[in-house]
């Protein structure tokens, strides 16, 4: 009988909407949450154990299964619970795909199954309230240190700002907040005077990414914003999962609503798009100078259409920046090194723009194939007239020859 029972869940896991992921839509998953009666990827079914008795962790090839149990997986499946507990999900919010950090796919599942964010949309404060106010830890430009930073989201202003909190100066680790008097002595401070932000970002000009391995904390983010016609890179964090999740997620909600003023006749899932984007690729690579200097070793971010590279990966700014463009207007990529330059060494390549040819090398065979491949794909693509504009940013200080297609 039980042999019989895990071939009909089988059979069941395979109906359109259960052969994916109910949480990130991973493909073919093996795990099931029999309590909630949907069926999950390894990774997923792993934060589920989190919730506890709200969500009963069990496979569906190693575990025995009774018919009660099997019935119970029929009856609901992927498409109903997502009825139930996806009742309200806010256009911007980020929702998990396969790929995604840790963090993502944690807050998306305690968020449905524990928070039920989803159906009650009073839960969605923290991050669809008009003005947003907290503290993250962010690391210094010159000191390279963690501290504690006021943070506000104003969407009436369409700005993001961070203030020195002068009470509590001292160096914070990785494992500390404000202390209770602290924050007491901040918030009397503050009665006294209104403190002047050390930074006022505009909103349309932020991105922010999710990266806790170059970070080395679970929770990473880094924010990017134009300045002076250069990225500057602010690295934070937080202690608590659902807090930094929430800020990314405030950040998305206030670039929607700009966008749905600015766009009243676009649709909600066209102006969604890219509110935050991943970076395409990043990772260590040896550069060579542009007068054939010796090859120093840079951290690179490809973020679309810009490469960056950098002495240090926390760096606030690149050494250098350089606009991709389109293959018509003389934007490639090829293998090896250039024919003078024959004592380069294995796994070279070069991408070639109007004004340079970059020559780049990678520690590995397959890390120079996924920067050709990433690379590639860039000089294939159409510009967009976002596009346009970083391009007037990232060349404003350079020739005049520079172009985005040939005339």
């Amino acid at each position: 009988m039980a042999e019989t029972n895990r071939q009909k869940l089988m059979q069941i896991s395979q109906k359109p909407g259960n052969n994916v992921c109910a949480d990130c839509g991973d493909n073919d998953p093996e795990w099931t949450s029999c309590s909630i009666g949907i069926f999950l990827c390894q990774e997923c079914a792993g934060i589920h154990r989190s919730l506890g008795t709200e969500s009963r962790v069990r496979s569906s090839r190693l575990d025995n299964w009774d018919t009660e149990q099997v019935e119970y997986m029929d009856g609901v499946g992927n498409d109903k619970a997502k009825q139930k507990y996806e009742v309200c999900v806010p256009a911007f919010y980020r929702r998990p795909k396969k790929n995604d950090p840790n963090v993502v796919k944690k807050e998306w599942i305690l968020g449905k199954y524990l928070r039920y964010e989803f159906t009650e949309p009073a839960q969605q404060i923290a991050y669809t309230s008009q003005r947003k106010e907290g503290n993250l830890m962010k690391l210094g430009r010159d000191r390279r240190l963690y501290q504690s930073r006021k943070f506000v989201i104003d969407r009436a202003e369409n700005k993001l700002s961070y203030y020195v909190i002068e009470d509590s100066g001292k160096v914070k680790s990785s494992s500390s907040f404000m202390s209770p008097a602290s924050r007491s002595s901040y918030s009397f401070h503050s009665k006294q005077s209104t403190p002047k932000p050390k930074a006022e970002i505009n909103l349309d000009e932020v991105n922010a990414v999710f990266v806790p391995e170059k970070m080395g904390n679970p929770y990473g983010l880094q924010i990017t914003y134009y300045k002076n016609g250069s990225t500057r890179c602010l690295y934070l964090y937080s202690e608590n999962s659902k807090d930094i999740v929430d800020w990314y997620n405030a950040i998305r909600a206030a670039k929607l609503e700009r966008r749905q003023i600015a766009f009243p006749d676009r649709t909600l899932e066209q102006l969604s798009e890219d509110l935050t984007r991943d970076f395409t690729l990043e990772g260590w690579l040896s550069k060579m100078g542009p007068r054939h200097e010796p090859f120093k070793r840079r951290w690179f971010t490809l973020d679309r259409r810009k490469l960056s590279y950098f002495e240090d990966p926390l760096n606030a700014f690149a050494k250098g920046e350089v606009f991709i463009g389109h293959k018509d207007a003389g934007y490639s990529v090829t293998i090896g090194a250039p024919e003078d330059q024959s004592n380069c060494g294995e796994h070279c390549f070069q991408l070639h723009v109007p004004d340079r040819d970059y020559v780049m090398r990678a520690e590995t065979k397959d890390e120079m194939e996924q920067w050709i491949e990433a690379l590639k794909k860039v000089v294939e693509l159409p510009l967009t007239p976002q596009d346009t504009k970083l391009a007037s940013i990232l060349v404003s200080k350079k020739s005049n020859s520079i172009r985005l297609y040939r005339n």
